[in-house]
């Protein structure tokens, strides 16, 4: 067994409260004890890691956690990164596992390996063989989807691998977005019983990288595209609509638990959901939406098109919500990125909010509450990719709700 390296030099601390029906959670952040655990799984000659970066917090309170870890080997040792995963659910010892191996999406690991990738891609895709593939994991987020970009010879592909029982329902998505005036991936192929299916590849330009570098002035291609979504048929689409009111119901319950000692953050809580409660309580889908839009999700190809490159969530929704989330993104920008990159998230802001009102006739303050709803589920995300100072960055999201409704 390999001895566990000093903590503060491989592991930031994070502390986040217990959870009482879970009383494992606490080794799951506790530097030290990650390192023995999965070290030990490890051979020996790989020596001590450089750096362990915990990835994702998945917290079902009161019910299960599950925390994910990517480990970095110094440079000399040419090794790839590595992924492992710790899940308690409160009875019995933490289940442990290393990527990719991952029980709800049993194709991940015939996806993730450059020998089976061949067999896949000569069964489901290509019609003349491939004599080499290679791998690169491009997301995981465990238990639930991964995003891997499959080079067989000369021919690109991007595999999104999923539980099998949601393929048919991203299958419907992508008809979806295929009617529509974006640029959409073409579907390459599909591995049924393994919930795989390989998507082509988009050439553009990122579109976060532009907006963030002052390079995107314009917003109406974004608009086109999503005007044109939002008139797809629902008819003939099996599809379930977005619930508003479980996202923002499961946020809330988040926050009050990690803020539950913290009464200055309470009240500032309280005050939030004084304001939103009654809106969540009355938002209903009113057409075809992509429900989790925002500039990560897009390209800008080069004849002057938007590309979308992540569909999962398309479905009956809100338009205004869709610009609100695209709006709570940038002033999310506009607060955590570097001077530069904040001001120009800012000026596409106004930008985009006073495009968006001239062309759709919306009322202002309504637009506001759907970007302040979104921006209070963005906060969320500072649980999720938990750091020291947490409790401060959560302050400053959670005003950035309030200056958004005030």
């Amino acid at each position: 067994m390999i001895s566990a390296p000093a903590a503060t030099k491989y592991f930031e601390q994070v502390s986040l409260p217990d959870d009482p029906a879970l009383p494992l959670l606490p080794a799951l952040f506790d530097s030290e004890w990650v390192c023995s655990a999965f070290l030990e799984q490890l051979p020996a000659d790989y020596g001590e890691p450089e750096r362990i970066r915990i990835h994702h917090f998945i917290h079902s309170i009161g019910r299960r956690a599950l925390v994910s870890y990517e480990i970095h080997w110094p440079a000399d040792r040419y090794l790839p990164p590595e992924y492992f995963v710790a899940k308690t659910n409160g009875s019995g010892p933490v289940e442990l596992s290393r990527y990719p191996l991952d029980s709800r999406l049993p194709g991940l690991t015939a996806a993730a390996e450059p020998a089976s990738v061949l067999a896949l891609a000569n069964e489901h895709i290509l019609t003349m063989p491939a004599r080499r593939a290679r791998v690169q994991l491009i997301r995981y987020r465990p238990e639930y989807r991964a995003v891997l970009r499959h080079r067989l010879g000369q021919v690109r592909l991007y595999a999104r691998v999923m539980r099998p029982s949601d393929l048919p329902g991203f299958l419907d998505t992508h008809r979806v977005a295929a009617q529509t005036s974006f640029v959409v991936p073409g579907l390459a192929g599909c591995w049924d019983d393994g919930g795989v299916l390989w998507l082509t590849e988009i050439r553009g330009r990122d579109l976060r990288r532009r907006i963030r570098r002052g390079r995107m002035r314009d917003p109406r291609p974004v608009l086109d595209g999503l005007e044109s979504l939002w008139q797809a048929p629902q008819k003939g689409v099996a599809i379930l609509p977005f619930s508003l009111k479980r996202a923002y119901s499961r946020a809330l319950q988040s926050f009050r638990h990690n803020l539950r000692d913290h009464d200055d953050s309470l009240h500032r809580l309280n005050a939030i959901a004084d304001m939103l409660d009654s809106f969540v309580a009355s938002w209903r889908p009113s057409s075809m939406a992509h429900n989790d839009f925002y500039d990560d999700q897009m390209l800008l190809t080069e004849d002057g098109r938007i590309a979308l490159v992540d569909l999962e969530d398309i479905g009956p929704g809100d338009p205004m919500l869709d610009v609100g989330n695209f709006l709570a993104h940038l002033r999310w920008s506009s607060q955590f990125s570097n001077p530069d990159r904040a001001k120009n998230c800012r000026t596409f802001h106004e930008v985009f909010l006073g495009a968006a009102l001239e062309r759709f006739k919306w009322d202002a303050r309504k637009l506001a509450l759907r970007e302040a709803v979104c921006l209070f589920r963005i906060c969320t995300n500072v649980i999720r990719h938990p750091k020291q100072g947490w409790k401060g960055q959560l302050d400053a999201g959670l005003d950035l709700v309030l200056n958004c409704i005030d």
